[in-house]
C-alpha cells in the first residue's frame, strides 16, 4: 500500500510493547528549515502518530517529539479548533500569534506534493490572528488574548473578503434565503442571509458544531442545517427546495430582466413553467423592460466578466467626458468589491465643477449619443427627486433620489481586452446591463458607499440607527442626538463619524 494511503487508513490494533532497547529513527535530511511540526496524539493514537511522524521526516519535514516554543505548526486529526486551543491551555503553553493549527489533511497533501502546500481555509483549524468568539474559559482568554475577540453581529464590523472558507454552508443558506424571499417571508429570509454573511467572514472552516459556539446570527434553525451538512454532506431541506417546482419556476422567471416577485407569482398561478410558453402566449402583456429582458435573455443571463466591465467603463467615460470633461466616473457594485464576474455594471458619475443644469442634462445627452451610435438597446431614465430639505430618509433600505438610468448597451467584442475576445459565430457583440447614477459632488462619498453595495451597506445603516442614533442613506448622515448633518468628503470620514474602523471595498463582500 502507498504510504499516503496508509496515512488515511485507520490505525491497527496496538501490539504489546517489546521490552528492550528502544529503536532509534535514522537521521533524516530536513528540507524545510522554517517549519517545525508537532503532531497531536489526541484522538489519533500512538501508533498512527508515530507512523505519520516518521513518514513526514522521510519527506524532509522537521517533526519534534515534544511541544515547545520552537513549534510553528500543530497538526491534529478529528479535532476542532476549540479542542486544540483547550488542549494547549492544559499544557500551559502560551500560543504565539504565529502558530498555525492545521488539520492532518494539510500534512498529507504536503507529503504527497513533496513540499509544504499553501494553507487554505479547509486546512486551518483556527487562525491565531482571527477575530473569534470569546471563550467560556477565562484562563484560556488570558493564554490566547489575540484569538478570542468577539465576532460582531454587524457585517460593517467584520472584514469579509471573497475568500469564503464555508461555501458548503453559505451556498445552502442562500438557497433557503432566496426561497423564503420568493415566498415573501422576510423574517426567515433575513435569518439565513445573516447566517450566510457571518460565515463568509470567518477565516477558518467550520468542521464541527463546537466551532459554531458563540458565533452570532446562528439560531437553532440555522445550526440544525449546519449539523446536518457536517454529518451527511448535504441538507435535506435545501435538497427539497432545489427540487421544488415553485422555487424552480420563480428562479427562472426572475432571471428575466424586469420580472419581479408579483409577476412571477402571477405566471406561476397561471400554470406557466417555461419561458418559451410565456413568450408564445398572446394573452400576456409585457412591459418595455420585460420585452428587452426576453429579447436579450441569453446575453443578460450570462455573467459579465471583469474585462467586459472595464470595456464598458471606457465607453461610459468617453461619453460622459464628451459633455463634462472634469467628471469622475467610478465603477461601483460587485466589481469595486473585487469580484471577477457580475450580472451588471454600475457607475457613479459626479463632477466638481458642474451646475444643477449640467447634472440634469448629462445622462440624456449620453443616452442620445449612444443611440446615434447604435449602442443603445434599452433605456429607462429616472429623473432626480433629490431635495435637500427632505433628507434624510427614515427607511433603512430606501432607494436614493439621484437621477439614474437603467440601460442595456451593445458591447462589441473587439472592445474587450484588445479584441482578443472569443467571438460567437455570426455575432460580434454582447448585450450588457449597465446602471448609471448622476450624483451631486458634495454627496459623492455617501452615494459611493451605498452603490458599492452588498448587504454590508444595509447593515451599516442598521448599525448607524441602532447603535449610534444616526440615520445614514445614499445622500447624507444625520445625527439625531445633535440634530445636525455630518459632512464627509470620503468613505473613511463616514466610518469615522460612526466610530468604526474603515473597511476597504474588497472587504465588504457580506
Amino acid at each position: 500500500m502507498d504510504p499516503l494511503q496508509m496515512a488515511h487508513s485507520s490505525p491497527r490494533k496496538k501490539r504489546p510493547r517489546q521490552m528492550g532497547a528502544p529503536m532509534l529513527s535514522p537521521p533524516h535530511n530536513i528540507k524545510f528549515q522554517d517549519l517545525v511540526l508537532y503532531i497531536l496524539e489526541k484522538k489519533m493514537g500512538t501508533t498512527r502518530r508515530a507512523f505519520l511522524m516518521e513518514l513526514a521526516r522521510r519527506k524532509g519535514f522537521r517533526v519534534d517529539n515534544e511541544l515547545s516554543d520552537s513549534i510553528t505548526h500543530i497538526v491534529a486529526e478529528n479535532n476542532s479548533g476549540s479542542d486544540v486551543l483547550e488542549w494547549l491551555q492544559v499544557q500551559n503553553i502560551k500560543a504565539s500569534s504565529q502558530l498555525e493549527l492545521l488539520d492532518i489533511s494539510w500534512l498529507i497533501e504536503s507529503m504527497g506534493a513533496g513540499k509544504p502546500v499553501e494553507m487554505t481555509g479547509k486546512h486551518q483549524l483556527v487562525s491565531m490572528r482571527r477575530d473569534y468568539t470569546a471563550s467560556p474559559n477565562p484562563e484560556l482568554q488570558k493564554t490566547l488574548p489575540v484569538a478570542v475577540k468577539k465576532i460582531s453581529q454587524y457585517a460593517c464590523q467584520r472584514r469579509t473578503t471573497l475568500n469564503n472558507y464555508n461555501n458548503v454552508f453559505t451556498d445552502a443558506f442562500e438557497v433557503l434565503a432566496e426561497n423564503y424571499e420568493f415566498r415573501e417571508n422576510e423574517v426567515f429570509s433575513l435569518t439565513f442571509m445573516r447566517a450566510a454573511s457571518v460565515l463568509k467572514s470567518l477565516p477558518f472552516t467550520i468542521i464541527s458544531m463546537k466551532d459554531t459556539e458563540g458565533i452570532p446570527c446562528l439560531g437553532d434553525q440555522v445550526k440544525c442545517i449546519i449539523e446536518e451538512i457536517i454529518e451527511d454532506g448535504e441538507s435535506s431541506e435545501v435538497k427539497a427546495v432545489l427540487n421544488d417546482e415553485r422555487y424552480q419556476s420563480f428562479k427562472l422567471f426572475t432571471s428575466v430582466f424586469g420580472v419581479g416577485l408579483k409577476t412571477s407569482e402571477k405566471w406561476f398561478r397561471m400554470g406557466f413553467r417555461t419561458l418559451s410558453k410565456i413568450k408564445s402566449d398572446k394573452s400576456l402583456k409585457f412591459t418595455p423592460m420585460q420585452k428587452a429582458g426576453f429579447l436579450y435573455y441569453e446575453d443578460l443571463v450570462s455573467c459579465v466578466t471583469r474585462a467586459e466591465a472595464e470595456a464598458v467603463g471606457v465607453l461610459v467615460k468617453e461619453a460622459v467626458r464628451a459633455f463634462l470633461p472634469d467628471a469622475f466616473v467610478t465603477m461601483t457594485g460587485g466589481f469595486r468589491r473585487g469580484k471577477k464576474i457580475g450580472h451588471d455594471v454600475d457607475f457613479l458619475i459626479t463632477s466638481p465643477g458642474s451646475t444643477d443644469e449640467d447634472e440634469e442634462q448629462l445622462l440624456p445627452k449620453v443616452i442620445n449619443l449612444w443611440e446615434r451610435k447604435g449602442l443603445l438597446l434599452y433605456c429607462d431614465l429616472v429623473e432626480s427627486t433629490f431635495e435637500k430639505l427632505k433628507l434624510p430618509s427614515r427607511k433603512v433600505d430606501a432607494l436614493d433620489h439621484f437621477q439614474k438610468c437603467f440601460l442595456i448597451l451593445k458591447l462589441h467584442h473587439q472592445r474587450v481586452d484588445g479584441g482578443k475576445y472569443s467571438q460567437q459565430e455570426g455575432k460580434t457583440w454582447k448585450a450588457i446591463r449597465v446602471d448609471l447614477v448622476m450624483c451631486p459632488y458634495e454627496r459623492r462619498a455617501f452615494a459611493l458607499l451605498g452603490w458599492t453595495g452588498s448587504r454590508f451597506e444595509r447593515d451599516l445603516r442598521r448599525y448607524a440607527s441602532h447603535e449610534r442614533k444616526m440615520i445614514l442613506d445614499n445622500h447624507a448622515l444625520y445625527d439625531k442626538t445633535k440634530k445636525i448633518f455630518l459632512k464627509a468628503e470620503s468613505e473613511e470620514e463616514i466610518f469615522a463619524h460612526l466610530g468604526l474602523d474603515y473597511i476597504e471595498p474588497w472587504e465588504r463582500n457580506a
